[in-house]
């Protein structure tokens, strides 16, 4: 007899968004609440999984509660990567994202209490941000003439990995410097999402709730 089974809406506990949608049994929950990673209950396999045991990309929960029926689930969570197994941040995007950097400026964050001795972000992190912004300046040069370098002496692999190598440097820095100003990236996603029209939906202040 299949396991009676809930509705389990994931929500990332940062800010807010909707993750994903999957099922909890019983068996399920239990697991995520006493291990921390989310469980759930594939109907297509009729079995146990956890989220992100191949891919890496688990959801590390902060909260679970039921609904005022009892019948649905609202995970709290703390995603490691892409809640998607297209690579997209959530599984309600139709597209699937080219460059996902929430995870590293997750990983970021574990680091920053690390030992400088140890840790090349605690290291940068405590010099400050006028040596992370001199990191990140120089890293843009280098980004640059690895481009240039590509245009000029023709798209081979090595000066492909080249670039790409340059501006993993770069996106690394800058994510350091970001955290180091108190920005979160969140916030520089929204600002692109404006500036091409795509501007999150927000209640506005003081606005009452009629439903």
């Amino acid at each position: 007899m299949p396991p009676e089974l809930r509705a389990a809406i994931v929500q990332d506990a940062r800010d807010g968004r909707v993750l994903m949608f999957a099922w909890m049994d019983a068996e399920a929950e239990r697991l995520t609440r006493e291990t921390g990673d989310a469980w759930f209950w594939s109907r297509s396999r009729q079995e146990l999984w956890r989220k992100g045991a191949t891919s890496g990309n688990t959801l590390e929960m902060v909260e679970m509660t039921a609904d005022c029926d009892g019948d649905a689930l609202l995970v709290r969570a703390r995603p490691a990567g892409p809640a998607c197994h297209r690579g997209t941040r959530t599984c309600f995007e139709p597209n699937p994202a080219q460059l996902e950097l929430g995870w590293l400026a997750e990983a970021l964050r574990g680091r920053a209490g690390a030992d400088p001795a140890e840790s090349y972000t605690a290291r940068l992190l405590a010099e400050g941000v006028e040596r992370i912004a001199q990191k990140v300046g120089e890293e843009g040069v280098e980004t640059a003439l690895a481009a240039v370098a590509l245009d000029a002496r023709g798209g081979t692999e090595s000066r492909r990995e080249a670039l790409a190598g340059e501006a993993a440097d770069l996106l690394y820095h800058l994510l350091v410097l970001l955290q180091a100003s108190g920005i979160e990236p969140a916030k520089v996603t929204d600002e692109l999402l404006k500036r091409h029209g795509f501007v999150r939906p927000e209640h506005s202040k003081g606005a009452r709730d009629t439903t």
